[in-house]
């Protein structure tokens, strides 16, 4: 899919890779497959849930390659939502510019020591914390999932989101499904990044599909949505398993969240806001 130079709203734009630096005091949204995105805002680069490898364990890049790009490897903050290794990905993690922090849940250097290595770059936070990185202040906000790296051991570690403000408030959701106070912690936002899918076959507890998502939309009353958390990663050998699981849930987002007068736009990995998104 192409990437076009536009705007919404007179503020954000959509940039080829060789203008992102070019217009640095404009707000901008690179999704880069999964949850990764690249987030700009008052020349400030947010890097979220890095994965920049072509594969996570048993998992594959079924779409799109390893994101490249100007800000990829050396953003001014990288936000981690939680410890699953699609989301906290150690091998993606230290191909980062060393001198980026990092903000992890509370608790994360204990639950996965492996983290302990990056240092005096991890913050860390809980619900309701506020950071200031560069131009931007972010806010941690819970998430509905399991925030544990694996699915035994004590639930010592929250799943988070995150409220990114600078000229504009965008919503990273992270992974997270709705939960009852969500529009008590996110609202009014400029742009709403919101998990749809998954990695695999089956959908568990913690997770939005796309009528959940479109719902979210609504609660946090975004004024443009992009869908993410889905079509990046898929098991290995199992591309003939259920194929809609992986392509759909992105468009099925689209069409649902439409039908209710929303402004929503479906990228593919790699892709930057483009001209389509937003009036």
């Amino acid at each position: 899919m192409a990437s076009f130079r536009s705007s919404w709203d007179g503020s954000w734009v959509a940039a080829g890779p060789d203008d992102s630096e070019k217009s640095p005091s404009r707000a901008g949204l690179r999704w880069l497959g999964h949850a990764t995105t690249l987030i700009t805002d008052r020349d400030t680069h947010v890097l979220t849930d890095p994965v920049l490898t072509p594969r996570v364990a048993h998992l594959r890049r079924r779409r799109g390659l390893p994101p490249t790009g100007p800000r990829v490897l050396n953003p001014d903050v990288v936000l981690l939502s939680h410890l699953h290794a699609d989301h906290t990905h150690l091998p993606s993690l230290r191909l980062i510019d060393e001198e980026a922090p990092i903000v992890v849940p509370r608790g994360a250097p204990d639950a996965v020591p492996a983290l302990r290595a990056l240092g005096h770059r991890l913050i860390e936070v809980r619900a309701g914390d506020t950071v200031g990185i560069g131009g931007v202040s972010i806010r941690a906000v819970p998430a509905a999932h399991d925030g544990r790296r694996w699915r035994r051991g004590p639930r010592s570690t929250a799943a988070l989101g995150y409220l990114v403000t600078g000229d504009k408030r965008t919503y990273f959701a992270g992974d997270t499904d709705l939960y009852p106070d969500l529009g008590d912690w996110v609202t009014d936002v400029d742009l709403a990044l919101l998990p749809v899918g998954g990695w695999g076959p089956t959908l568990g507890e913690g997770h939005m599909d796309p009528y959940r998502a479109v719902q979210a939309a609504h609660t946090v009353a975004a004024k443009h949505s992009v869908p993410i958390h889905y079509g990046t990663l898929w098991p290995i050998g199992m591309d003939s398993v259920r194929p809609g699981m992986f392509f759909g849930p992105g468009a099925e987002f689209v069409r649902m969240a439409r039908r209710e007068n929303l402004d929503v736009c479906e990228l593919a990995p790699g892709e930057q806001l483009a001209d389509q998104f937003g009036a």
